[in-house]
């Protein structure tokens, strides 16, 4: 049962689901039209090939055909009579393949069969074996954490011991070059005032032999007042 409709009903009402009212206690029409009660659905089997009974009475088995069938060339075979002859280059290989031909043999349906798989002895089991059980007299007696300490003490002396022989070998004593080069030059000393009058006169003492003598004593003394102590540089040595 429908709702009553007003106005003229057009044919393309019947098609259209936007203008399609739904009737009472159905499913809404998509506007599709179906055939007739006697219409069939799918495709029409043309092919008669004796159904199941004939499949089961007489199986069919595909043969290869070998009729028509040109052997290829076996360029790995040219290859390998090519190296034979002492052929190495690719221009040789190529002059040796012109002038020789080795075909593939067909195939055959033997080719195709496979190989029977290998016999397995009756006893053999598969799968992964198991790992051996851990002894529980040596977990009870804590006897690999005791040997675990022995080998980590091993490695402790062996590790100080190779310490110990690289610090003997690269270990360099100090010379009397070496504190020198280390240590700075003491910064010279500003020379004492004078009297103008007194700036002139000589020492009152003098103890060297000679002027080559007192020059080579200030010298050595000037080198060594870095490493020694006082303001001067007149004091004992300094090893810092």
């Amino acid at each position: 049962m429908e709702s009553p409709r007003v106005g003229v009903v057009r044919e393309s009402m019947l098609h259209r689901p936007l203008l399609i009212k739904p009737a009472l206690g159905k499913v809404k029409s998509r506007g599709l039209s179906c055939p007739g009660p006697d219409f069939v659905f799918g495709t029409a089997t043309t092919v008669q090939d004796g159904g199941v009974p004939e499949a089961i009475s007489s199986w069919r088995t595909h043969t290869m055909s070998t009729r028509n069938r040109t052997a290829e060339r076996d360029f790995i075979a040219l290859n390998r009579e090519g190296v034979k002859s002492g052929l190495v280059t690719a221009k040789e290989l190529q002059q040796y393949r012109a002038t020789h031909d080795i075909r593939r043999q067909p195939l055959t349906r033997e080719g195709f069969r496979r190989s029977a798989p290998p016999r397995i002895p009756p006893d053999a089991s598969f799968g992964i074996s198991n790992r051996p059980s851990t002894p529980i007299s040596e977990l009870m007696e804590y006897k690999y954490a005791q040997r675990w300490l022995e080998e980590q003490q091993v490695k402790d002396r062996a590790l100080q011991a190779h310490q110990h022989k690289k610090a003997q070998l690269g270990r360099i004593q100090d010379t009397r070059t070496t504190l020198l080069r280390k240590s700075r030059p003491l910064p010279e000393a500003p020379s004492t005032w004078k009297l103008p009058r007194f700036q002139q006169v000589g020492p009152a003492l003098d103890t060297f032999r000679d002027p080559e003598a007192r020059k080579k004593a200030m010298s050595t003394q000037y080198s060594e007042s870095a490493s020694r102590r006082g303001i001067l540089g007149q004091g004992i040595y300094t090893v810092d």
